[in-house]
């Protein structure tokens, strides 16, 4: 499995951007996938998950109601569109993929593949 992340850049604060992760190389319908980010100086967090068979979400308190995820299941992609950006979205972000849809995991232990990053910076 391979996961290519794209789409960061450099946004001013309340701005939006969308994220991209083409996945490769699996039989996604089965898969739960996931954003994930670290910010400068701190862990690795949970961004938001969803599930690829029924769309199934979670979010993080801190994007709920300002981040989406979802896949387009054509093109076997993963999506995070983020607005009302503030200066503490700014990280590194990751998606990955969790082989098991049986729930939603937060912790990043639970995700077998990653993708390599992408750096999105939220200017104030």
């Amino acid at each position: 499995v391979q996961l290519q992340a794209s789409g960061g850049g450099l946004v001013q604060a309340g701005g939006s951007l969308r994220l991209s992760c083409a996945a490769s190389g699996g039989t996604f319908s089965s898969y739960t996938m996931a954003w994930f980010r670290r910010a400068p100086g701190k862990e690795r967090e949970f961004v938001a998950a969803i599930t690829w068979s029924i769309s199934r979400t979670r979010y993080a308190d801190s994007v709920k109601g300002r981040f989406t995820i979802s896949t387009d299941n054509n093109k076997n992609t993963l999506y995070l569109q983020m607005t009302s950006l503030q200066p503490e979205d700014t990280a590194v972000y990751y998606c990955a993929a969790d082989r098991t849809t049986a729930f939603i995991a937060i912790s990043e232990r639970s995700y077998d593949y990653w993708g390599q990053g992408t750096q999105v910076t939220v200017s104030s």
